[in-house]
This record gives C-alpha cells, sequence and structure tokens, in this order.
C-alpha cells in the first residue's frame, strides 16, 4: 500500500483528486462466470485461447466452388477442380474451395448431374479468389492479447472472451464501502418541517457508488454525537474497504468527525481541499487499512466531493487508470475564487460550457441537469478559454 504520512492541509484540487488515485493498490481478482462479468473489472490482461475464427468458414449462403465453373454439384468435405458444394454462413468451407459464390448470383440447373452456373447479373470477375471466406484467426491469432487488463467489461467484451475460448474471468474484487450519514436534522420520507432537511445521501449515494465499480455493503445513521461517530466509523466488524461519511466535516461545536479520527489513531491525508464547493471534504487512512473519505453535508458539496475523491480512490482500488478530464470551451466569463478552484455544473449550449443556474452548496438541481463540472481556476476564466471538466459518472 502506498504511503503518505504528510497530511495535506487545504489541497490544490489536482493534487488532492491525484493522490486518492495514488494511494490505492488495486484489490485482490476472484474468478466469475461470463454471465456474472459486465461492469466488473478485468484483473489480468486477457489472452485468446484459439484462432479467430478457428476454422475456415463461409461469410455468406451460396455454395463453396473449386476451379472456374460452371461446376458440378457434390456434397463433399474436398471439392476438386469443377465440383460446387452448398453451404450456409458459418458452414465449415470443404478443402479445395477458393471461393464462396453468393446465392443470389448463381442458378443450379437441375438434370442427372445438377451443376451451378453464374447468373448473367453476377458482378464481373466471380468467384474471386477468397471471397466471402473467413480465413482462420482472421480476428484474433491464439495468444493474442484481446482484452487489457484494467477495462471496465461491456457486453461486446463478453462475446470476445468466450469465442476466445474462456469460461471465466479474472476481475478484480468490488471495493466494499460503508456509508454514515450524520445529522439530527434529517428526516428519511415526505416533507420536512422547519429546521429539519430530507435525506438526500441514503437514495443517492448507493446507487453513484456502484456507478463507480463500488458496493455499499451497509448504511449507518447517526446523530451529531461523538461516542456514534466512534461507534460507527471504529467498528470493524464487516470488510468495508472505504467508510464514506456525510456531515462533520468542518470544526464546530457539533463537527465530530475530526475528534473521532484522532481518537481512532488515523492518519490525514487530506485535511481540506481548495475548491468550492466541498472544501471540508477529507480523506483519512485508519490503522487497520481502510480508507475513509469526509464529505460536508451540503448536497452539491458532497456530489463534489465524490467526484473530486471517492472516484479516483475507486479506480485506484479497482485497478483502473486515473479518471480522465474533459475539456470545454467557456461560453462567458468567470470570476477568481479567493485561491480555490470553483466545480461549476455545466450545459453544453451550442457548442461552448455555460454554467448552471443553480450553484449554491446546498443545491442539486443545476447538477441534475448539467453535462459536466466545469473547474475554474482560483484566477478565473474568460470567454473562449478552455477549461478542465470533471465528466460526470451517469
Amino acid at each position: 500500500m502506498n504511503e503518505h504520512p504528510i497530511t495535506l492541509i487545504a489541497a490544490d484540487w489536482h493534487q488532492a483528486h491525484l493522490l486518492c488515485h495514488e494511494i490505492a493498490t488495486a484489490l485482490p481478482s476472484e474468478q466469475v462466470t461470463l454471465d456474472k462479468a459486465v461492469g466488473r473489472t478485468l484483473a489480468t490482461d486477457l489472452v485468446a485461447l484459439c484462432d479467430v475464427p478457428h476454422y475456415a468458414s463461409s461469410a455468406m449462403d451460396g455454395w463453396a466452388v473449386a476451379g472456374p465453373g460452371p461446376w458440378r454439384l457434390v456434397d463433399a468435405p474436398t471439392l476438386a477442380n469443377g465440383q460446387a458444394s452448398p453451404i450456409v454462413t458459418g458452414g465449415l468451407v470443404p478443402r479445395g474451395a477458393y471461393s464462396i459464390v453468393r446465392s443470389e448470383h448463381g442458378t443450379i440447373t437441375d438434370g442427372p448431374s445438377p451443376t451451378l452456373d453464374l447468373l448473367p447479373d453476377a458482378p464481373p470477375g466471380t468467384p474471386f479468389a477468397g471471397r466471402n471466406i473467413r480465413t482462420v484467426g482472421e480476428e484474433v491469432e491464439r495468444l493474442d492479447v484481446v482484452i487489457r487488463a484494467g477495462t471496465v467489461l461491456n457486453p461486446a467484451h463478453i462475446a470476445v472472451a468466450a469465442v476466445c475460448g474462456h469460461n471465466v474471468l479474472a476481475v478484480r474484487r468490488v471495493p466494499q464501502v460503508r456509508l454514515v450519514l450524520t445529522g439530527d436534522e434529517v428526516v428519511t420520507s415526505g416533507v420536512p418541517a422547519p429546521g429539519f432537511v430530507r435525506d438526500t445521501f441514503g437514495p443517492q449515494l448507493p446507487a453513484l457508488i456502484a456507478l463507480l465499480g463500488g458496493e455499499v455493503t451497509s448504511t449507518r445513521r447517526i446523530g451529531d454525537d461523538l461516542q456514534a461517530s466512534l461507534d460507527a466509523i471504529g467498528d470493524d466488524a464487516d470488510s468495508a474497504d472505504l467508510i464514506i461519511t456525510t456531515g462533520g466535516t468542518s470544526r464546530s461545536r457539533v463537527d465530530h468527525l475530526h475528534p473521532t479520527l484522532a481518537a481512532l489513531g488515523a492518519t490525514l491525508l487530506v485535511d481540506g481541499v481548495n475548491m468550492r464547493p466541498g472544501g471540508p471534504s477529507l480523506v483519512a487512512r485508519l490503522p487497520d487499512g481502510r480508507f475513509l473519505i469526509g464529505l460536508p453535508g451540503n448536497p452539491l458539496s458532497a456530489m463534489t466531493g465524490m467526484l473530486s475523491l471517492v472516484r479516483p480512490l475507486l479506480a485506484g482500488l479497482l485497478g483502473r487508470v486515473a479518471p480522465e478530464l474533459g475539456r470545454s470551451t467557456l461560453g462567458h466569463e468567470l470570476s477568481p475564487a479567493s485561491g480555490r478552484s470553483r466545480l461549476i455544473p455545466y450545459r453544453n449550449v451550442d457548442g461552448l460550457a455555460v454554467q448552471s443556474e443553480w450553484l449554491g452548496s446546498g443545491m442539486l438541481r443545476g447538477l441534475a441537469e448539467a453535462d459536466g463540472i466545469l473547474i475554474c481556476p482560483p484566477a478565473g476564466a474568460h470567454t473562449g478559454d478552455e477549461l478542465e471538466t470533471l465528466p460526470l459518472a451517469w
């Protein structure tokens, strides 16, 4: 496991984003059957166990032919010059055949010895040598690397693995995540009374974590209480690789995350990020090796923390490359932000990035309608500038 004993206080956004990927060592692999592998991360390069195709096959319905026509029809595994044999798409090409005449280009003359003739509208030069024959190893040769380690497998990958002879695949174990959701003022259903807020994290974060390749295995809801925080975070009863907390990341009298981490002997790796929203986010490692990412309690702040810190850490645990940033041309001015990078939900309008109308740290409407998140440098930006963008996970 990579060691980073120095705490980054008010870290630069890029520095924190990269660090979260660097500190995570890829989890062990496990074997899964092909039908369970979509969405999983391949742990080792996948090598073909056979040629593809593994036999010479027909690419068309028609006739396999040998030599010039007309051809006498036979049903044999080997053809001599002047012979033809009916064949269907995918059928084994007889030995001696050098081309496939498509069914629409030929006609059969019946009689004691049926023959195949070309139709007048067959393409000039028909049959061409090798035409409509899928040769052995045309797509893949045995021992070729067909899928690289770190690839997130899609249905097409599964088909490639199957045709290359595989029944099971080595994939990274799915990172296990524990959620610890804090706040005395949080209600989980209905319209909250004044002074209370509706829980957005409970229904939202498990789905987002799944999109990022992890799995929420437990969710704990606690009030703003130090002992409850110690119990929820310090409990090692489950096999969580990552604990994500919401709220309590600042240093007021009701924020207990810092005292909890100190009491548990955790190492703070990032204590605040120079970004807005989401600045109070933090990253720590517990003595037993588990990671913890503390997200602010405001909804948009927490989401920028998820995409900035949780996504690269999960990618590292899965053995994936660091998440790539995009780029987009800005459609208007953006003011400076007092030494902080601004993370701004935006829409693409006529090829330009235009910031959302709803940018408050407690607002989610802008993110829900966004095409991505602009990363505006502390100095601000001008119309026409090309800015880095943080892609969404959905």
